[in-house]
């Protein structure tokens, strides 16, 4: 599909760059939402995931996906749920493992390709709705985008998919987020990462090397040392080959929108695939100039941010 070409969305004067785009939401956004109701599912390996449900009652169901050490409580996933609601979807939003509020049981976390988590979720919501929307965020994006690439049309009920702040490319999304820029942004990731594994490693020693933890200074050494590994892969340059989205847009066949912010910090060029955009049939690109990452504050609090204004637009309308 051609790019989606429009100057709509305009940031507030005062987030005058990137940096601030992406990190203002992150730390002073609030969003007022009704308390919704959690839900523990077991997994097919005998783990757990934790949903957490919004519902009035309606047919059609959003399922909405967060980003690398993100959960079910932050502002960008309120904010979603929140404007989906308002617009007559019940919403369902889910911690991946590790990401709630207890570690889970399993010696494995959850990666950018686990899509085998989010299947399940699907599954296990897909029999009370008729249609089903998904929605991801950075890292839920390339998770949101490899699953609908691999079914195809498998999953009926999945009629749109939108993804947002997308490292569609991993390998080079991982260095550049290493860059010498995003050192804040990395070392903050990485501190909650290695946390993770330091009390993991309590209940799986055997899986869960320690030794070589303090030499880990990159998110590539994180995935070199642990996540590939851990997961099946045999290193970094492996696991993000195998995951990245990129390699599954061709294979998309429901209309899907991809909103990547041209000044995202975290993103690298092959985040923007122009040539591969004008052969997709269903995948539509908008590449605002500014926004950050997983940013697009509205100019006025009294209105959505321009990432969930688009994706109900998105979601709702004919196409």
């Amino acid at each position: 599909m051609p790019i989606i070409r429009n100057d709509n969305y305009q940031r507030p004067k005062w987030l005058f760059n990137r940096h601030l785009e992406t990190i203002y939401p992150a730390i002073f956004r609030k969003v007022e939402l009704q308390k919704p109701i959690r839900e523990r599912i077991k997994t097919f390996d005998d783990d757990f995931l934790d949903l957490d449900w919004y519902r009035q009652g309606s047919s059609k169901l959003v399922i909405v996906n967060h980003g690398l050490e993100g959960n079910s409580s932050r502002a960008y996933i309120l904010g979603m749920a929140k404007i989906f609601l308002q617009n007559g979807f019940d919403v369902l939003t889910w911690n991946y493992r590790g990401c709630g509020d207890e570690l889970n049981q399993k010696p494995i976390f959850y990666h950018s390709g686990a899509t085998y988590d989010l299947n399940q979720v699907v599954s296990h919501s897909s029999n009370d709705y008729d249609e089903i929307f998904l929605i991801g965020f950075s890292l839920g994006g390339n998770l949101v985008l490899k699953y609908i690439g691999e079914k195809g049309l498998e999953t009926e009920k999945i009629k749109k998919a939108v993804a947002i702040s997308v490292p569609l490319h991993l390998s080079s999304a991982s260095a550049q987020i290493s860059s010498l820029e995003n050192t804040l942004y990395s070392k903050r990731f990485l501190k909650t990462l290695k946390e993770k594994v330091i009390q993991k490693a309590q209940s799986h020693p055997n899986e869960i090397p320690l030794e070589m933890l303090h030499q880990i200074k990159t998110l590539a050494d994180f995935d070199d040392y642990l996540t590939g590994p851990l997961h099946g892969f045999s290193d970094a340059k492996e696991y993000y080959e195998v995951n990245s989205s990129l390699y599954f847009l061709d294979k998309i066949k429901i209309p899907t929108l991809v909103l990547n912010a041209l000044n995202d910090p975290f993103l690298s060029k092959a985040c923007y695939p122009y040539e591969m955009a004008e052969k997709l049939d269903q995948v539509y690109f908008e590449f605002p100039e500014k926004g950050g990452h997983v940013g697009f504050t509205s100019k006025k609090s009294t209105i959505p941010y321009y990432s969930e204004q688009r994706a109900v637009e998105f979601i709702s309308r004919d196409i």
